[in-house]
């Protein structure tokens, strides 16, 4: 039994060790908010927080998570930042088909999390990782400039 703390509640798993993380996450815990996309930690759809940063869930194995602190989409509005990051998502009507947004609002609020004034390089720095088939790189930008400024 490997022990997890996800959205701050403690989950007993079994399962190997080497087990993505995202399999344990979305199979065994149906916590379906993190998205596959490529399984190659190319795409950013898989997105979690461990321990605050964030990490790729397709490709971390879930015994290197397991004495971490882990926080999905799910739990996003737990937090101040989360919420306003939700909010400028909402406001300037980011999502377009929605695969990846989960992926990019968890690297939106990791990043936001250590820089409130975060410059485009930063942005474009930050979320390099998260690819969207949709292109909806620029409001993505916009809406973190958005909860950048309301988180001022």
């Amino acid at each position: 039994m490997i022990q997890l703390n996800i959205n701050g509640q403690s989950h007993q798993v079994d399962v190997a060790p080497d087990t993505p993380l995202l399999w344990v996450l979305r199979d065994t815990l149906q916590l379906t908010g993190t998205k596959y996309g490529c399984g190659q930690a190319l795409c950013g759809a898989c997105t979690v927080h461990l321990d605050g940063a964030p990490v790729r869930s397709c490709s971390l194995p879930v015994s290197a998570a397991a004495n971490g602190k882990i926080s999905t989409i799910e739990a996003i509005d737990q937090e101040r930042v989360g919420k306003v990051v939700q909010e400028a998502w909402r406001k300037l009507d980011v999502v377009q088909c929605g695969y990846c947004q989960s992926g990019q609002m968890m690297s939106a609020v990791a990043l936001l999390s250590q820089n409130r004034k975060p410059s485009d390089a930063d942005i474009d720095s930050a979320m390099a990782g998260n690819l969207c088939r949709c292109a909806t790189y620029q409001r993505v930008r916009a809406a973190i400039h958005e909860a950048a400024k309301e988180l001022a």
